[in-house]
């Protein structure tokens, strides 16, 4: 076949299946159009899950009568100056409105503030009508009808109308959060809404606008970022680690106010929380990233998705830095919707008082079954106080007080249990964490603050403590190293091994001593005494890898990271040890001191908070 130039239509048609996608695409790019022009109000409409009907109305600027069938021309735009890098709009490219034209059925209908009247042009599978008048208000009407109609194939790769308003749906959720002063309506033709009303340009206004679309617990279990380094600016908010998902479908991150989905920042967000999440559980997060235009590359994907940063390793050390500083500022917190499932345990009717037990027999089940077969009501929980039924014997006062005299908070240890020194019960109660009362089950602490009531793990809470001074103590001075009898040679590509030999004074702190061997390999001769017998090829490799893509060499310290967490694992306190009253409330300062001791080092939480308020709920007192 010989070469021919391809027609306008099939160019454009080409152009579409690399931007038009889907229809949340077409929702994207002409929202996004909406927010260039300065609208303060967007309302989208869709039918049939935006394959019949999109329609997005702003209130913006508006385009001119005589730049309208400019406007629908391929790579005619008004927000690209003469540098490609200098880019401060959403769109920029010229090619959204022109690809939507040649595979549906478009109208445009306009007017701008100073216009006596509106004008609309409209495209039909690629065919330009003429510029016509038309009656609007000030602002752009874009409908867009039977989407894929002029290419048939495509419609074979949508799924359904739900699936299709949930994406779109999700599209406008992401674009909201990074303009609050602006207003947005979806609806869809199941007659659903989607509202968010506008707020304010200003933080405050900002995790309103978050709290609008992702609930209103993750401001409550949410910490502020604020970072800068070297002219690039980091601001949000993350979740304690407490709150997490089982996706990272609620991580939106944003680079100079364009929503992305970025590998690099994807991976810093789970490096930063790699120590206090479990693997299957992910981060609440809301990053906004502003640099200067010319030190990111947004034109590097047809639907501007993926960013490419001039210096990805700062970005990326920025994020890590600035969520584990953020992390450990924020002291120690419980997640509230804890206290949410811990009072829909407690409620009549959530556990069934008939549960056989567990198959292995716990004891507090046999204890349970034992005592039914001689009941005698006089022992009983559920007896009045002071009930004697007029027999001589010993009286029932109640709970025993003698027995739980070693908790009263008159005078315990003080937070780094010195001796000699004493506390009174106000200061302790004043505590985040409270003053211990009791140890039930022989694990759980159960402690008391002035309006709350604390349970805590103590060995998920003690395995927190040692793993931090574990990583303390080994990050504090170079790591001891082992020299291998024979120095190990690892074959590399060319550029890895140039990358490992760049980074041999860093690996060397880790206890990892390499150098160059030749054009395409390195000399192993120390390695880690911490690893033990270790697969050096393999190590090597995954260095390598990583120096690639982020141009770090994190995998080493997560592995010694993690040999730190067994050890601090096998080291803590185990379930089912006595503690004393003033052993207790050591650790509980201990917590309060640490960072990150929300949770264990696999992720779960150490502690949960049940607010005075939520027990008189549960009672009926409020």
């Amino acid at each position: 076949m010989p070469i021919r130039q391809l027609s306008e239509t099939m160019i454009n048609q080409i152009a579409a299946g690399e931007v038009i996608e889907r229809p949340a695409s077409v929702v994207k790019e002409l929202v996004e159009n909406a927010l260039d022009a300065g609208a303060s109000r967007v309302e989208i409409v869709t039918a049939g899950g935006g394959l019949n009907l999109i329609r997005v109305t702003d209130d913006g600027s508006g385009i001119p009568e005589q730049e309208l069938a400019l406007a629908v021309a391929r790579h005619c735009t008004s927000k690209l100056s003469d540098d490609i890098h200098d880019i401060r709009s959403l769109g920029f490219r010229g090619e959204a409105l022109p690809s939507i034209g040649s595979v549906a059925r478009l109208s445009i209908r306009s007017r701008t503030a100073f216009g006596d009247s509106a004008a609309e042009i409209g495209i039909d599978g690629g065919r330009v009508s003429a510029v016509k008048p038309a009656a609007a208000n000030r602002g752009t009407t874009i409908e867009v009808r039977d989407l894929f109609f002029a290419t048939p194939a495509r419609l074979k790769f949508m799924k359904g109308e739900r699936a299709e308003s949930s994406a779109t749906s999700d599209v406008v959720k992401r674009i909201a959060i990074a303009f609050p002063a602006v207003r947005f309506t979806l609806t869809g033709s199941d007659r659903s809404t989607l509202e968010l009303p506008a707020t304010s340009d200003t933080p405050e206004g900002r995790l309103a606008r978050v709290a609008q679309v992702m609930g209103k617990d993750f401001p409550d279990n949410a910490i502020a970022i604020d970072a800068m380094r070297d002219g690039v600016h980091l601001a949000g908010h993350v979740s304690i680690p407490s709150y997490t998902r089982a996706n990272a479908l609620q991580q939106y991150a944003y680079v100079n106010g364009r929503p992305v989905r970025d590998k690099l920042i994807a991976g810093a967000i789970r490096g930063a929380f790699a120590d206090v999440l479990p693997r299957d559980r992910h981060a609440v997060t809301v990053l906004f990233l502003s640099l200067d235009p010319s030190t990111v590359d947004v034109n590097v994907h047809p639907a501007k998705a993926d960013v490419r940063f001039r210096d990805p390793g700062l970005v990326r050390g920025l994020i890590v830095g600035a969520i584990r500083e953020a992390l450990a500022g924020a002291g120690i917190r419980a997640a509230t919707t804890g206290a949410a499932g811990m009072m829909a345990a407690f409620r009549p009717g959530a556990a069934p008082y008939s549960h056989p037990g567990p198959a292995g027999g716990h004891r507090s089940y046999e204890a349970a079954h034992r005592a039914s077969a001689g009941f005698d009501l006089s022992c009983s929980g559920q007896r009045p106080l002071d009930m004697t039924y007029g027999e001589p014997g010993p009286r029932f006062n109640g709970f025993a007080e003698t027995e739980q005299a070693a908790f009263n908070t008159g005078q315990l240890a003080s937070a780094d249990a010195r001796a000699g020194m004493a506390e009174p019960a106000e200061a302790l109660l004043g505590m985040v964490l409270g003053a211990a009362r009791a140890q039930v089950h022989e694990n759980y602490i159960v402690a008391q603050t002035r309006d709350s009531l604390v349970i805590v793990d103590q060995h998920a809470a003690h395995e927190r403590l040692v793993y931090e001074a574990l990583k303390n103590a080994l990050h504090s001075r170079a790591v001891p190293s082992q020299m291998l009898l024979l120095p190990e040679i690892v074959d590399l590509p060319e550029e890895d091994a140039e990358r490992l030999a760049m980074h041999s004074e860093t690996l060397a702190k880790f206890g990892l001593g390499l150098e160059r061997f030749g054009p395409g390999a390195v000399a192993v001769r120390e390695t880690p005494s911490m690893l033990g017998e270790t697969n050096v090829q393999q190590l090597l490799r995954d260095l390598a890898d990583e120096l690639a893509d982020n141009d770090t060499v994190e995998t080493l310290k997560e592995r010694l990271d993690k040999i730190a967490a067994t050890m601090a694992c096998h080291g803590s306190v185990r379930s089912g040890r006595l503690l004393k009253a003033e052993e207790m409330n050591a650790l509980l300062r201990q917590m309060e001191a640490t960072p990150g001791s929300g949770t264990c080092n696999h992720g779960r939480p150490t502690y949960i908070e049940l607010k005075l308020a939520d027990i008189e709920r549960l009672f009926g007192r409020r």
